[in-house]
């Protein structure tokens, strides 16, 4: 029995003996992998990157260092894979999701924006969401949305001819973003909750108060000591996790008043559908509707807890709202930019809005929005260019191999078709950097074009994502849940809008900047002062009616 003792004690030291070699082997592996130097042991290159002037600005740098995957150094020397790479992405988005989930810091700070909702969960907990609110993402129901997208949006166009109807020159210049803010955040409150923000009444609720500029106060240059601190959270017990809600840092506070402000809105609301559907009124057909009636099954598969429900509006409204306004922003920038394609857009418009009234519509049809073919390829280069969230955290579960579809060299010159990642390690994607990669979008891709998207056939591209082989919405199980109701707002929107509203730079054109926050909103630097934000997210156009 003893020679037995022994050999259990001789392969126990050899398996264990085996798993340092091999992590060691792929840390040592990881570091072969170039990238850029590092400023600072303690911050490696983490302070930096939350600190760029124009979000994606490093990413570029780096694509063109040192190809569409490098390393990176984070906080006390800790190494951090970036990447661009489609197979790579596929890799962990898509066909490994499970073992790449996010980290505990960014899990937990997604906990104290909007509570245990649908982009706070992950695994089964998330399946079991997406599956309960899968009916309101349905085809029909979303055609159910479109009359909702368009009599908001023409309510904001009537305040738009006042507007401009008191001006004697018929010229405009004003902050379309927040107009665009209102107007999506009204949409998402009637179409999800059959709830009124009453934002563009401009009415002073709570609510509205705490949202406006929400990741400009709470995501955009968080301090030093907080990059410093979240990546130990890890370590922390998640019982132990809720009392980081209590930080004495100024965005962590703006962060909790956000999410209460929405606990205690979604509290009464919840209440209020309740209500309706114990006492057989319930007949709307919002997202809050819907999940009263889900959780009425007997099937604790089809259920959600109260603090789930509550949590579900502050998820749909943070993911919904301020991405698609966003987009539509930076979609009117650029043809304020590029006057020949907003003419290009127009022109289309109209000739399907003289086809609409020949048949005796007054409305655009789903299927005339969809035709729009010069419109769209401008929202998908849009998309393209100024994706919404332009990076993404996860880290690696286990030790594991990552395919590359575009090989990197090493340092020693080598040209790598896989890298190793060891488990704990963070392993940062880059939407921005995909979006721009030359060999999915051809040499000019850091040009903003939507003639790329005309005769595309995207289903033999060799990229990732749910839409136009974007990574913009993500991709794999977790992807947007929203991503055809945002694109379906944004096609009504521009539809409407452009079909009466033309759109120019300011005589003083301001510097806009692409702000590096959880959203990539645009905002006006100071002229004096590089890093200082005025007015927090705004981009200015002047606006005239259309001839």
């Amino acid at each position: 029995m003893m020679w037995l003792q022994s050999l259990a004690i001789f392969l126990t030291l050899g398996a264990i003996l085996a798993l340092v070699l091999r992590r060691t082997f792929i840390r040592y592996a990881c570091k072969l992998i170039r990238g850029p130097s590092t400023p600072s042991w303690i911050f490696g290159n983490v302070l930096d990157f939350n600190r760029q002037d124009q979000a994606g600005d490093l990413d570029f740098k780096w694509m063109r260092e040192f190809g569409p995957t490098w390393r990176l150094n984070g906080i006390l020397g800790e190494t951090i894979l970036m990447t661009a790479d489609p197979k790579a992405m596929h890799h962990a988005f898509q066909k490994y999701p499970d073992d790449y989930p996010k980290p505990a810091d960014n899990i937990e700070i997604i906990r104290m924006y909007a509570g245990p909702g649908i982009i706070w969960s992950s695994g089964h907990v998330h399946q079991r969401h997406r599956r309960i609110m899968h009916p309101m993402f349905t085809a029909p129901q979303l055609r159910t949305y479109v009359p909702i997208f368009q009599r908001n949006i023409r309510k904001m166009n009537e305040m738009w001819r006042t507007e401009l109807a008191a001006q004697p020159s018929g010229r405009s210049t004003t902050c379309v973003y927040t107009w665009l803010t209102r107007v999506a955040l009204d949409i998402v409150g009637e179409a999800a909750f059959d709830y009124s923000f009453g934002a563009l009444s401009n009415d002073s609720s709570d609510l509205l108060k705490v949202y406006t500029n929400m990741f400009v106060d709470t995501a955009l240059y968080p301090a030093a000591v907080e990059l410093l601190i979240r990546p130990f959270w890890r370590f922390l017990p998640k019982s132990f996790l809720g009392l980081m809600d209590y930080l004495p840092l100024k965005d962590i506070q703006r962060i909790r008043q956000i999410r209460k402000a929405f606990e205690k809105e979604a509290s009464i609301l919840l209440k209020h559908k309740t209500d309706d559907f114990l006492s057989g009124n319930d007949i709307n057909k919002d997202l809050m509707s819907i999940l009263v009636r889900a959780n009425a099954s007997e099937n604790p598969k089809n259920r959600l807890s109260d603090a789930e429900m509550i949590a579900q509006m502050g998820s749909i409204t943070i993911a919904g709202h301020d991405t698609t306004a966003t987009t539509l922003s930076w979609l009117f920038f650029e043809l304020a930019r590029h006057p020949q394609w907003q003419e290009k857009l127009r022109d289309e418009i109209r000739t399907f809005r003289a086809a609409a009234v020949a048949r005796g519509d007054i409305t655009f049809s789903l299927e005339d929005l969809d035709s729009m073919t010069y419109c769209i390829a401008a929202l998908k280069e849009t998309l393209r260019y100024h994706p919404v969230g332009s990076n993404v955290r996860r880290v690696a579960e286990k030790d594991d191999i990552i395919p590359l579809q575009y090989p990197i060299l090493s340092e020693s010159g080598e040209l790598l078709t896989e890298v190793p990642v060891y488990a704990g390690q963070e392993v940062w994607f880059t939407f921005c950097g995909y979006n721009r990669l030359s060999q999915i979008w051809g040499d000019n891709a850091d040009v903003w074009d939507p003639s790329r998207f005309l005769g595309r056939d995207d289903r033999k591209q060799v990229g990732v994502g749910v839409f136009a082989s974007l990574m913009t919405f993500s991709c794999g199980p977790q992807a947007c849940i929203g991503w055809r109701f945002s694109v379906m707002e944004s096609q009504v929107a521009i539809a409407e809008i452009l079909e009466s509203f033309a759109f120019s730079l300011p005589v003083d054109e301001p510097e806009i900047q692409r702000l590096p926050s959880a959203v990539m909103n645009p905002g006006v630097m100071a002229p004096c002062v590089r890093g200082k934000l005025e007015l927090g997210a705004q981009l200015p156009l002047q606006i005239s009616f259309a001839e």
